[in-house]
């Protein structure tokens, strides 16, 4: 047992200090990962236990200009992430296929306009369960939206925590893209319910996000066979499985929602 926990405490001590980036381990919430894991649990509680038992006996909130608000600000936080990941990065010195952890005279800059906003942004998105809750949209707090939300604020904390800068961090204005595809979506059904009964919104909404994994898979399948690529291979070899794992739950979901239905009626 001695000998479990002593190897405990120095994986420990490897992850959170030796390799951890010295740049960002003094920002809010990126010392220890303790913190962001309570936030995490709290939110797992907000939304599958406490709120929907608030929720039980009491009529669905009417949250629209609440919700229009909301949907524009994010949809402005992700436009400003892209922006600021294109110009500091993506269309500036950073490379497409293999870009070595930054550590130029933009790479700070980049670590917090970009990485550690994207962070503070997935955090926000935890609002989305919350609402959904709030509304009795209890049948949208599904598993895949849940993993998603849980898994996105995970992978940006280790982002700013391990890498802030460099080949991974493309996820950032690929998911933002569209994300404010998304928003613009959700805020349109905010002005007008009729989007919300249009097929044609949500299919391509969610071919949109399928699209997104694809491209972040290659992308990081790309590391695995670029051996003399300077970026570390720890990244890939948790974010390829993950972004594999999306493809799979988002085209399920694609089918359960738009094809199966349609074979029912043509059956019929």
């Amino acid at each position: 047992m001695a000998l479990i926990l002593r190897g405990a405490v120095k994986l420990y001590y490897y992850l959170n200090e030796e390799i951890a980036d010295q740049r960002t381990k003094d920002w809010p919430l990126m010392n220890t990962p303790f913190p962001g894991l309570f936030l995490l649990f709290i939110y797992l509680l907000i939304v599958l236990k406490w709120l929907p038992k608030y929720m039980e006996k009491r009529p669905a909130y009417d949250l629209r200009k609440f919700l229009a608000f909301y949907n524009f600000i994010q949809m402005l936080c992700c436009i400003y992430v892209v922006y600021q990941s294109l110009r500091l990065g993506w269309l500036n010195h950073y490379k497409l296929v293999c870009q070595p952890v930054d550590d130029g005279p933009l790479a700070l800059e980049y670590a917090w306009k970009v990485c550690y906003a994207y962070f503070v942004i997935k955090l926000v998105d935890l609002f989305d369960t919350v609402f959904f809750v709030l509304r009795k949209k209890q049948n949208q707090v599904s598993f895949l939206h849940v993993y998603h939300h849980f898994g996105m604020v995970a992978v940006a904390w280790g982002m700013v925590k391990w890498v802030p800068g460099g080949h991974s961090t493309i996820l950032v204005p690929v998911n933002s893209f569209v994300h404010i595809i998304m928003y613009g979506y959700y805020l349109l059904t905010t002005w007008d319910e009729s989007y919300k009964q249009s097929i044609w919104w949500k299919k391509h909404v969610t071919q949109i996000q399928i699209l997104q994994f694809t491209i972040m898979l290659l992308h990081f399948t790309v590391l695995v066979f670029a051996p003399e690529c300077d970026f570390p291979r720890q990244p890939a070899y948790i974010l390829i499985p993950q972004n594999l794992f999306m493809v799979i739950l988002f085209s399920d979901f694609y089918y359960r929602s738009y094809i199966k239905p349609n074979k029912i009626v043509k059956n019929e």
